[in-house]
């Protein structure tokens, strides 16, 4: 058997852990960290532009497709091939999703944009916080004021993470969206609709369609079906209401040009393709490195996290697959980090169950490690306040950047900031992806040692007993 503290690390949890009454000051406790964390925020909307707290740039961009799905003029136009993809919406922006993302985000416009934004903080919020409930959920702890005290605890540090900060800021979705998945995964494996939350966010984002065949290594066939079938009933329900543009998106090639989202080398992009690029200084450079870098991470990935769920780790082999999927894809926005959220529970989770002094604080460190790699730091602490607009809080703003914009003007060109990185900038620009990389790397240790020991336990179960005459 495995001993030491990389096994301890990952010590199985029984199936229901409650956690003790004496813990009875987690609740007052997390509920006044969480308020502090929320308060300071007010603070700061409250005395600030808002320019300073929100710049809802993405959330347009969602109501703008809603719009044209609703054929709303004059963002609509029938003349048009395919009115979603044919001209740019908020200013230069495309839009880059589904159309039946386009399909769901019309319930957005159906509310003042400005309350809209407000109603983004909100609903971002409550879905960090159920996120946090969830993965506690899927670790074994029962529901009760300690393990509500617990949440609130962790929100409030998790709250000032910049992937967090950075969806609030933008009117993103991506908060919402693995809350979804988390739900979905987190439900009892005999319900038949369970994957179809999987089906669901592959429809409006096609990342999450890296946990189809995560399911299909950990053999839940059936959760792979139904995840498989929602996303192609959202496909089809695509075509029946927009034809044209499901067209264009699907058959005509439009979901696999990355470069539509603008600069895969940009500051913010922080994925295998985007770290490729800037130290090959030129997009169509990086090309061939990335897809051999890609496909070997997915293969390495997805083994390691189905190893990891059949070993009784089920949340932590989730997020060794959410990881892969951040890695691989061609465009992972910083914002698309919140997958943090949930690993920082996960890693705080084995910090508590470890019955090793060294795994505690192996486990423990990560937790605390990644909530400060991550944290939404404020750029007046290295002097640029107001890189990339007014938001340039965390560590990975901290290089010279290219303009977003300057990539649709100019398209790819050898003088962007990006390529010219030299020492710490070459750290910090790339805190995100390294850092991905490093938890990739100790996860699939962790697997190949569960592995071991799976195998070891076998043997000893399979192995004959020797009977009294075969003795020596």
């Amino acid at each position: 058997m495995t001993t030491g503290p990389q096994a301890t690390l990952l010590r199985r949890a029984p199936a229901v852990a409650a956690p003790p009454a004496s813990r009875g000051w987690l609740l007052p406790a997390g509920a006044a960290a969480f308020a502090v964390a929320v308060v300071l925020y007010v603070w700061y909307a409250v005395t600030h532009p808002s320019s300073y707290w929100m710049e809802p740039v993405d959330l347009r961009v969602y109501t703008d497709g809603g719009l044209i799905i609703r054929h709303v003029r004059p963002l609509y136009h029938p003349h048009l091939a395919s009115p979603l993809y044919s001209r740019a919406v908020n200013g230069d922006l495309s839009f880059t999703y589904p159309p039946f993302a386009a399909m769901a985000f019309a319930i957005l416009t159906l509310v003042p944009f400005g309350l809209l934004a407000k109603i983004s903080v909100g609903v971002n919020i409550a879905a960090l916080l159920a996120v946090i409930w969830m993965t506690s959920g899927g670790l074994g702890y029962r529901p009760g004021r300690a393990r509500l005290g617990a949440a609130l605890l962790v929100a409030a540090p998790l709250f000032w993470t910049e992937p967090v900060q950075r969806t609030l800021f933008l009117g993103q979705i991506e908060l919402v969206l693995m809350a979804l998945i988390i739900w979905d995964q987190t439900q009892p494996d005999h319900r038949w609709w369970k994957g179809a939350g999987i089906g669901i966010a592959a429809g409006i984002k096609l990342v999450p369609l890296i946990f189809i065949p995560y399911l299909l290594l950990t053999r839940r066939f059936r959760q792979a079906a139904v995840a498989a079938g929602t996303f192609a009933a959202t496909v089809l329900l695509g075509f029946a209401v927009a034809p044209r543009d499901s067209a264009k998106w699907w058959l005509g090639g439009l979901f696999a040009q990355g470069s539509r989202t603008g600069f895969v080398g940009w500051e913010g992009n922080q994925s295998l393709r985007a770290i490729i690029t800037r130290l090959a200084g030129s997009v169509a450079g990086a090309q061939p490195a990335w897809l051999v870098a890609a496909a070997a991470t997915a293969a390495l990935g997805l083994a390691g996290a189905a190893i990891l769920d059949r070993a009784g780790h089920r949340m932590a082999g989730l997020l060794a697959c959410a990881l892969t999927g951040l890695l691989i894809s061609p465009i992972s926005w910083d914002h698309h980090w919140v997958w943090i959220v949930p690993a920082v529970v996960v890693a705080a989770h084995y910090a508590v169950r470890a019955r090793r002094g060294a795994a505690r604080w192996a486990a423990g460190g990560l937790a605390a490690g990644a909530a400060a790699i991550f944290g939404a730091w404020p750029g007046i602490l290295w002097g640029q306040p107001h890189d990339l607009g007014a938001f340039s809080e965390g560590f990975i703003w901290v290089p010279p950047n290219t303009s977003p914009g300057t990539y649709f003007q100019h398209g790819d060109q050898p003088w962007y900031a990006e390529y010219h990185w030299r020492g710490l900038d070459l750290i910090a620009g790339n805190l995100y992806v390294l850092t991905g990389m490093a938890l990739f790397v100790v996860l699939l240790v962790l697997a190949a040692r569960a592995a071991r020991t799976m195998a070891s336990a076998r043997t000893m179960v399979q192995a004959p007993a020797l009977s009294p005459e075969r003795l020596p």
